[in-house]
């Protein structure tokens, strides 16, 4: 097999990219055999340039695609397009282009890069959510939303971007600051569009069986933030006002109420003397979000209202604040401040000097003194200084009791809360699936007749900021008729939240070219997705929106999964070599293109699984990626190329056991995903096998199986070049479509092993000792070795130690 060039990518890729393409052989097919197994990648926003960061997510999880399908899996591997939002907008405004064409050329050319990878992507089922064949669907469910409840329109509190003119989520809110613009974020009351995933909340607290990393769980269940509890009345001059408290045990502890500054009621208890002051407060609070808010460590601040509260026990007066740690979105938008039992409302307390009483004692008996205490205490003790509750046990676990004692009184009511809130889907964008209702004067909303979806984006609109959409000022477009009596009517001029576009993908790449519904019903057999990759940052609105779409299809009768993926797992992020973040403004962006252009496409895929564990990331080290270049150079040249250097002692065992051993290192590393020990595991396999390649078993048969199975192991870490080796070798057919290697348990017992003799740490000899051998066996053997005996005789051993079947040292003195 010798060759006169030398490792040559940028001949080898191009060449078995064309061959795959045109020979189709990554396509799924259904009727191919095999169990189907659907391995899912998070799809990319058409930005128009692929990242590292996108090699790392697309091209690592390639290769355990593609040793599930050597394993006999029929694996259904797609890709797409996010391709509705924001950026293709601003692009349009800044630069005076169609987001239409920009976003398209941007997916053709990604689509080219993407190929360059050389992953196994059937690209037969590519589509782009801004496709009117897609969105078209994206209409459809929110009709059906509409029908059963689950999307409804109201006013509420939202996350204003003056420079972007549009919504934002709390999470695209970062320091007050819109996440792409850095504009000061307004908090504005609007008429929006929900959908009521609150419906489903409890039900998204159970994750079944669904394997995912623990910290996504957690996360969820934080954001979904179930508190079981009591409603508490308080009189008011402005009315009665209903608290919620997961602590109604604290209800004497009681020494103010906070109200939320968006509160309805705030208006009507602040006093003419507090106006000022409350109006300037409220306005600060709404250039805030809600996760800033609640930011750990950050200083309480509040404003006296003016007004009272009366205790709905003991009757006394009680002030009335606003403060910004409390949200009008959880709860009931106001809380009883209990100074001695929660550390946020002892905080507030002590900086403006209002009331601390105990009223929970811990079993010690140690007394809490608010003159000296520097933290509440929220655990579990019996009441004190409570009236009628005295001598009961305090604590959540003991809530209960407490609370039909004061149901009994009419006090309190129990109450179960979630921190969740419904999901706004309403964008003042023109880039977005519009939303498929009209507005007659005569019938309210009705929604567009399925037999008229998709409505479709309108071309050539004005980019104006309005604050509107620019839908808004396209009469055309805008002006129909009611579906219902015929009359004149208006659309909806809003579109969709793009995290919609993003929620039910997966489930249309099972037959993306279906007509007759969102997806083929004769193909759900394929869902859940089987394994499912991406970003951590997609931990909660990404995922928890996808799993509540999935209920929702089941209970449409559409699917008979509840969860949208069996199993989840998240990639780390590249750095920068400065250990930061890449981005254009720090300088330290790594361009893919550049790389393939100078090392070829296999070497980047082999770095990336290498440089570390693949669900941490870590920095970019320039000068690291010479290693997997020289290591695969290394694999092209054991193949092709004569033998060189001093000859060598490789047994057919010593040989079996190398490989064999790393058929079965690899494949654990696969299942579990840990790619950068498994390219470890075929570097040491190289370095035998090149020691082979000099050593009378290059003569045998068993070294032609050696590079066979090496062959085969490479194929899903650097597949063009394992593709190059398979057919230089001969053999007919695509590597790819070859089965994944056994190993032979018997080739792993070893009648003898290697140990390396060591004397003060320095190796002074190798010796062959049986595998069976004890530690006194091994020593005998070891201390007999010439050059052993040499350097330790006459000298006093001091200390033996034994590495099984590795290592003897021996400490002397004297």
């Amino acid at each position: 097999m010798e060759r006169s060039e030398r490792y040559n990518p940028h001949s080898i890729e191009p060449k078995w990219q064309q061959e795959w393409e045109q020979k189709g052989i990554y396509t799924f097919r259904e009727d191919a055999g095999g169990q189907p197994y659907y391995q899912l990648a998070m799809f990319p926003y058409p930005s128009g340039n692929l990242h590292i960061g996108h090699w790392y997510a697309f091209a690592v999880p390639d290769a355990r695609a593609r040793f599930m399908r050597m394993r006999g899996y029929n694996v259904l591997f797609p890709m797409g397009f996010d391709s509705f939002g924001l950026p293709a907008e601003n692009a349009a405004i800044k630069r005076g282009i169609d987001p239409k064409g920009w976003t398209y050329d941007n997916i053709a050319y990604m689509t080219g890069q993407f190929k360059r990878m050389g992953t196994m992507i059937d690209w037969s089922r590519q589509f782009a959510t801004s496709d009117p064949e897609y969105y078209r669907w994206n209409q459809w469910f929110f009709i059906q939303f509409f029908k059963r409840g689950l999307a409804y329109k109201k006013e509420s509190f939202v996350n204003w971007d003056p420079v972007d003119q549009t919504v934002l989520a709390n999470e695209q809110v970062i320091d007050g600051r819109g996440e792409r613009s850095g504009a000061l974020v307004e908090r504005r009351l609007m008429s929006q569009w929900h959908f009521k995933i609150t419906d489903y909340a409890e039900e998204l607290l159970n994750f079944g069986d669904t394997d995912m990393p623990e910290r996504v769980r957690l996360m969820q269940t934080n954001w979904i933030g179930k508190s079981v509890g009591a409603e508490i009345d308080f009189d008011t001059p402005a009315g009665v006002e209903t608290v919620f408290t997961t602590r109604p045990d604290t209800i004497m502890g009681a020494t103010f109420l906070v109200l939320a500054p968006e509160h309805p009621k705030v208006e009507a208890l602040t006093t003419e003397a507090q106006r000022a002051e409350v109006e300037a407060y409220i306005e600060a609070a709404s250039r805030m979000s809600e996760i800033d808010r609640q930011a750990e460590g950050r200083e309480k601040t509040g404003v006296f209202t003016g007004s009272f509260a009366t205790h709905p026990i003991s009757g006394h007066q009680i002030p009335i604040w606003i403060a910004d740690y409390v949200l009008v979105t959880y709860g009931t938008g106001s809380i009883m401040a209990v100074p001695s039992g929660d550390q946020r409302d002892f905080e507030f307390a002590k900086k403006y000097d209002l009331p601390i009483i105990e009223v929970v004692r811990p079993e010690s008996g140690e007394v809490f003194d608010p003159a000296s205490a520097t933290e509440a205490y929220s655990g579990e003790g019996i009441i004190v200084n409570s009236g009628e509750l005295d001598g009961m046990r305090g604590g959540k676990a003991h809530i209960a009791a407490v609370i039909e004692k004061l149901a009994q009184r009419g006090i309190a009511r129990p109450k179960t809360t979630y921190r969740l809130r419904d999901w706004l889907v309403s964008r003042q964008r023109y880039w977005g699936t519009p939303i498929p209702v009209v507005y007659c004067d005569t019938c309210g909303i009705q929604p567009v007749p399925e037999d008229q979806l998709p409505i479709r984006l309108p071309e050539n609109v004005a980019f104006r900021p309005t604050g509107q959409s620019p839908l808004t000022l396209d009469e055309a477009w805008k002006r129909t008729t009611c579906p219902s009596c015929g009359g004149p009517a208006t659309r909806e001029t809003d579109t969709m939240d793009t995290f919609v576009d993003s929620s039910w993908y997966m489930f249309r790449f099972v037959s993306p070219h279906f007509e007759q519904g969102p997806f083929d019903p004769s193909k759900a057999h394929l869902l859940p997705i089987d394994l499912y990759t991406g970003g951590i940052e997609h931990a909660i609105l990404h995922l928890l929106y996808t799993r509540f779409w999935t209920k929702v299809m089941r209970d449409m009768g559409l699917t008979e999964v509840s969860e949208p993926f069996k199993a989840l797992r998240n990639q780390g992020i590249i750095l920068g070599e400065d250990n930061e973040k890449m981005s254009k403004s720090r300088g330290n962006v790594v361009d893919p293109d550049d790389l393939v252009a100078e090392y070829g496409a296999d070497t980047v895929r082999v770095y990336l699984m290498f440089l570390a564990p693949w669900s941490d990331g870590g920095p970019w080290n320039p000068t690291g990626i010479n290693g997997p270049y020289k290591w695969l150079s290394r694999v092209y040249s054991l193949f092709f190329d004569v033998a060189e250097g001093p000859a060598e002692n490789v047994s057919e065992a010593d040989l079996r056991f190398a490989v064999h051993g790393t058929i079965k290192k690899v494949t654990e590393d696969l299942e579990r995903m840990s790619f950068n020990t498994a390219i470890a595991a075929l570097m040491e396999l190289t370095n035998t096998l090149v020691k082979a390649k000099r050593s009378p078993v290059a003569e045998a048969a068993s070294y032609r199986e050696a590079l066979r199975l090496f062959n085969l192991l490479l194929a899903p870490f650097a597949p063009h070049l394992a593709e190059e080796l398979w057919s230089g070798s001969g053999r007919e057919g695509s590597v790819h479509l070859q089965s994944w290697p056994e190993f032979d348990p018997a080739a792993l017992v070893r009648s003898s092993v290697e140990v390396v003799v060591q004397v003060n740490g320095k190796v002074r000899a190798r010796a062959e000792v049986p595998a069976s051998a004890d530690q006194d066996e091994v020593f005998a053997v070891a201390l007999s070795l010439p050059n052993v005996v040499a350097h330790t005789e006459g000298k006093e051993i001091v200390k033996r130690i034994y590495v099984p079947g590795k290592l003897v040292n021996v400490v002397v003195k004297g």
